[in-house]
């Protein structure tokens, strides 16, 4: 499919500021919000948008060179942030118990993920090649905060990818998202913070500064940093935006190039910033010499009437002819309040998105006077075994389709 059932709904008639006032400082997840501010895909399947560059895995996958595979890695970690470039729509919180599953034949995997928390929200997913090339799992909790004018989102949880053909484990986390002008202006995301993507066998690491924006704009959407051995050594440089391109060029070229830039820029200081800084083009300044390792995929021309999604995102949502008798009643494809807001039924879907929430808390009352324990499905808790951090395990039996005893969740 190339685009949803409706196009979006405006949110201009809407004060977030009338919805937000009160929650300055605090974790949103606990705070009930309006329909309005969603996109309809629920955060199991954003997460699910990890994969559309799963292409850099395959090509790791074919170098013996391990600095080679640290690229394509260390591309893979950027380029899954880069679905949240203008897509300052909510996702859904999942439900506690809510799967989500995707096969593309076509790039390579499949995936499974489910919600094995609901507070604090935990997800946890797992997704395998589907020439078992390569295994890629993790869980997140994101901590949203709201500090008045602007929503931060740190995403807590740890991120692995295994290329079992070398023998190798690679471990990461997201860096910090944050959607600015929530109250008034244009809405417009940045990322920032540190990414250290880690090869455990080698030693090698690649150690990446997502730039915070800065007053002039300057640094809008920048990322840059080092490969580096196990002796701290650098091998070479990666620079670009998440939300574009990266590139990577000798380590030694990348400084002097820095270098003589920063005489330049001190030279212009005295310009006035901007409200919004301003993409221009292909805004990546490239270093001679240097080799490009990543590209976004353009979004369809329609992403704009369409929650800026990709055309990834777009079918993640799609509820194909022979899937209804195959997924387990608690896939997000079969989430009602979803499926109106898709359709662009606001009023319909804001009162499902209260049943289903309602119908949470009683499960959850239930249960806490029967002192029965909630059992997550699909996932268990154990030690990571590359980083020895808390993880989410994956139990391996989802895809033998077994789904008796599933909880009636919508």
């Amino acid at each position: 499919i190339t685009s949803l059932p409706a196009p979006m709904f405006s949110r201009n008639d809407v004060s977030i500021w009338s919805i937000l006032k009160k929650c300055i400082g605090m974790e949103l997840s606990k705070i009930a919000m309006p329909v309005i501010l969603n996109e309809p895909l629920s955060f199991l399947q954003r997460l699910t948008e990890y994969m559309e560059h799963t292409y850099l895995i395959h090509q790791a996958n074919t170098t013996t060179d391990s600095m080679e595979r640290m690229k394509c890695v260390a591309a893979f970690a950027v380029s899954a942030v880069a679905s949240q470039w203008e897509r300052t729509g909510k996702p859904f919180n999942p439900l506690l118990g809510e799967t989500y599953e995707l096969i593309r034949e076509d790039l390579g995997f499949r995936w499974m993920s489910e919600q094995v928390s609901h507070h604090p929200p935990v997800s946890a997913f797992h997704a395998e090649g589907l020439q078992e090339d390569f295994l890629f799992h993790g869980s997140i909790y994101p901590k949203l905060k709201f500090w008045g004018k602007s929503v931060e989102a740190e995403p807590k949880g740890i991120i692995s990818l295994e290329l079992p053909k070398y023998n190798e484990a690679y471990t990461w986390t997201n860096p910090t998202c944050c959607v600015h002008n929530i109250i008034v202006g244009q809405l417009w995301i940045e990322q920032y913070g540190n990414v250290e993507v880690i090869n455990h066998k080698t030693g090698e690491r690649c150690s990446l500064i997502f730039k915070p924006c800065g007053l002039f704009g300057k640094e809008l959407h920048k990322v840059e940093g080092y490969i580096l051995d196990k002796s701290k050594k650098k091998l070479c440089a990666i620079y670009g935006k998440w939300t574009e391109c990266l590139y990577t060029v000798d380590a030694d070229t990348f400084d002097a190039h820095k270098k003589s830039d920063k005489k330049n820029s001190e030279e212009k200081k005295n310009e006035e910033p901007e409200e919004m800084p301003l993409p221009d083009g292909d805004t990546v300044q490239v270093i001679p010499g240097s080799e490009l390792i990543w590209r976004i995929v353009p979004r369809p021309d329609n992403s704009a009437e369409f929650y800026a999604f990709s055309t990834f995102a777009m079918q993640l949502n799609e509820l194909e002819e022979g899937m209804k008798g195959v997924l387990p009643p608690t896939d997000c494809r079969l989430r009602p309040d979803i499926r109106h807001m898709e359709k662009g039924d606001m009023d319909s879907a804001s009162a499902e998105k209260k049943r289903v929430e309602e119908k949470q808390r009683l499960s959850r009352k239930n249960r806490s006077k029967s002192s029965e324990e909630w059992k997550t499905r699909w996932f268990h808790q154990g030690t990571n075994p590359h980083n020895k951090a808390q993880d989410w395990l994956y139990s391996n039996s989802y895809w033998d389709r077994n789904y008796s005893l599933l909880p009636d969740i919508y």
